[in-house]
């Protein structure tokens, strides 16, 4: 479990997102409203705010911005490795929010984080929660969401059924690998939340940004409606679709573009970034055919040795934009070209949303509000 001294420091590293007022917390910044600190209670309903071990920073963050803390819960392991969970205040009647990442950091690898999830929503189940609504801002064996041989296990299928049935009420992601899991989910809501936005504010304010002089690419065909979005909201006419030939997972062949890319500033737009070849590869072949500039937004950075090598000896990256949706201070100290965005606004808002009975669809439409 995370230091109560590194939690601080990472609480107080989100006061720099660039959406927050210099020093303060202000506000949480949406397309519709906002969500103010200090605010004691949510409608007047009791809210508990959950976390396990997956990204217990960004838990903290979200409720000090909703101004509430999170809840007593200890999620701990016993030496042999088994996951415990013990709550030390009620949960009796109240809506219950659990935030975990099912990814690996530097507390516990992913299926622990599985298992914390999984132990969690039972927990607050067995204990009277009125509802139990999970928000799993990364959600692990996504790429394994098809069969790829004769009698092959689809394992983003098996980790949706085990959410399922521990009783959960309903779901939340962030930029999931493709929409057909939402599908495993059976009749549980689920809202998959997008970066777009917060991708496109950014963008938007960099010196170098000017919509008739920009391409946003696509790293492959499955990404092209991604890619669509983001070239929406920031009013850019032209999107580049790069074509790949796989020899192995991980592993690709040949690559080439569709779409013109020379003299222009180029906006790679990926869900998420592992090992760093594909992205790499693609920056290189980007730069070879003319491009003024690469730029690259993936919305969860895994960043999975030797993912830390290849970025910074890519020259032809400029900037590598990520979320916080996987804890990201020990990348941060090694890749300088790395920027993290955190989204701990959008999921505040998104509760605030949730508790007032709200659709949470008004989030991501429309283009940007001006400056």
């Amino acid at each position: 479990m995370a230091s109560s001294s590194s939690l601080q420091h990472a609480l107080k590293s989100i006061e720099k997102a660039y959406y927050y007022e210099p020093g303060k917390m202000a506000e949480v910044h949406a397309e519709e409203g906002t969500v103010k600190v200090g605010q004691q209670s949510l409608c007047g309903k009791p809210i508990c705010l959950v976390s396990g071990n997956g990204n217990r920073p960004l838990a903290e963050a979200v409720a000090l911005l909703l101004g509430i803390r999170t809840h007593q819960t200890d999620v701990t392991q016993y030496a042999s490795g088994e996951v415990n969970v013990r709550i030390n205040e009620p949960v009796l009647g109240a809506s219950v929010y659990i935030i975990q990442s099912t990814t690996g950091n530097r507390v516990v690898d992913v299926n622990t984080a599985l298992m914390e999830l999984l132990i969690l929503i039972r927990k607050m189940r067995l204990s009277n929660a009125k509802q139990v609504t999970v928000i799993v801002p990364f959600f692990a064996y996504a790429r394994q969401d098809r069969r790829t041989e004769l009698r092959g296990p689809i394992s983003a299928s098996a980790v949706a059924r085990m959410i399922v049935q521990m009783g959960v009420d309903r779901v939340t992601t962030l930029d999931l690998h493709s929409k057909q899991i939402q599908g495993f989910f059976d009749n549980v809501p689920l809202d998959n939340l997008s970066m777009s936005h917060e991708f496109a504010r950014y963008i938007r304010d960099q010196p170098w940004f000017h919509p008739e002089e920009a391409v946003v690419v696509s790293p492959d065909a499955g990404g092209v409606e991604r890619a669509r979005t983001l070239a929406d909201i920031l009013g850019v006419g032209g999107i580049v679709t790069i074509v790949k030939r796989r020899i192995a997972a991980g592993k690709v062949e040949t690559m080439q573009t569709v779409g013109e890319v020379r003299g222009l500033s180029c906006i790679i737009v990926d869900d998420m970034i592992d090992t760093g070849g594909t992205l790499v590869k693609a920056c290189e072949l980007l730069k070879e055919l003319g491009a003024a500039r690469v730029f690259a937004c993936c919305t969860h950075g895994i960043l999975t040795d030797p993912c830390t090598d290849r970025i910074n000896g890519c020259d032809a990256l400029e900037e590598l934009v990520v979320s916080d949706s996987i804890p990201q201070a020990f990348h941060q100290k090694n890749i300088p070209k790395l920027k993290v965005l955190t989204i701990a606004p959008l999921i505040a808002a998104v509760i605030d949303k949730y508790m007032h009975e709200q659709s949470v669809s008004l989030l991501f439409s429309g283009a940007l509000k001006s400056k």
